[in-house]
């Protein structure tokens, strides 16, 4: 499990002084960074084997400026070419949101899915 914590800024506030539930699915992609890193290329950054399929993001409690939120990220299932990336925002030790994002390992010259390969596949399980 990789964790990040984050100071909530207080520009991400809405008008009930929480934090606005747009900022949490940005919260979550920056915490999928330690999965990205997996696939980066560091002579082509730009290119990145992995497309975004799906996200979706469960708000279980309410999100308050003023104290750090640590973003906890793991990986779940692993298919042929994508697998799933798990996470959980916790503020003062209670969980307030989870989500779940499908990432999909990706051919950008076929334009297709392709099948992950086994170097990245432990990588990955070492993350489940």
């Amino acid at each position: 499990m990789h964790r990040l914590v984050i100071t909530p800024r207080f520009y991400e506030t809405d008008a009930f002084g929480h934090i606005n539930n747009t900022v949490v699915a940005g919260w979550f992609e920056t915490g999928r960074a330690a999965v990205f890193e997996l696939f980066a290329d560091p002579d082509r950054p730009a290119v990145m084997p992995l497309i975004l399929a799906r996200i979706e993001v469960d708000f279980v409690g309410q999100i308050y400026y003023g104290a750090d939120v640590e973003i906890r990220t793991r990986v779940g299932d692993l298919g042929n070419s994508s697998f799933e990336v798990l996470q959980e925002a916790w503020q003062k030790e209670t969980l307030v949101a989870r989500g779940r994002a499908v990432q999909v390992h990706f051919d950008h010259a076929t334009q297709r899915s392709a099948p992950l390969p086994d170097e990245k596949r432990k990588l990955l399980e070492a993350l489940r």
